[in-house]
């Protein structure tokens, strides 16, 4: 874990091909970043299925509700629900949704994001301005690239576990 610079701010994902690791951005969206923390530190975020995975776009994640593959799980469900917390405000930033960015999903309401998120395969510029950025991937990309794709994927992959790295 030589690329940590920021363990408390620094999100390890454990998928079925790799580890993961993600530079939050306190100083960008507050909110977000602690929000994503909170989850992890619960142990909620394991086990979760990404239930929306467009080849060249993203792959989506975190619906703590309904998406782990564990309990009840039923992919048709996956990404209609979020976690028990209230929904978090926009934090909108002038930081471009590149590859490897980390994005908070919403409904149409710009402050309807809970727990899901989404990591950027390619370079999505539309994005921008509209959905808030509060991380990249600083190592483990080929991980996230090789995510079964579909929406949903017939056999979807899971976030195995999801840790703050200063807790490891």
């Amino acid at each position: 874990m030589t690329d940590i610079k920021d363990p408390e701010n620094t999100i390890v994902v454990e998928l079925k091909d790799g580890t993961v690791h993600i530079e939050l951005l306190p100083d960008v969206a507050p909110l977000h970043v602690a929000r994503m923390k909170e989850l992890a530190r619960s142990g909620q975020y394991d086990n979760v299925v990404f239930h929306r995975v467009i080849d060249g776009f993203m792959a989506q994640t975190g619906d703590v509700k309904n998406g782990n593959a564990e309990k009840d799980f039923n992919i048709r469900s996956a990404g209609t629900g979020g976690s028990d917390l209230p929904n978090l405000p926009a934090e909108f930033s002038k930081l471009p949704f590149d590859r490897g960015v980390l994005g908070a999903a919403r409904s149409q309401n710009p402050n309807s994001a809970n727990s899901q998120f989404f990591l950027m395969f390619k370079d999505g510029h539309f994005l921008n301005g509209q959905y808030t950025v509060y991380g990249r991937v600083i190592s483990g990309m080929e991980h996230v690239d090789a995510i079964t794709r579909g929406e949903p994927p017939a056999n979807p992959d899971r976030m195995i576990s999801v840790k703050v790295a200063a807790d490891l």
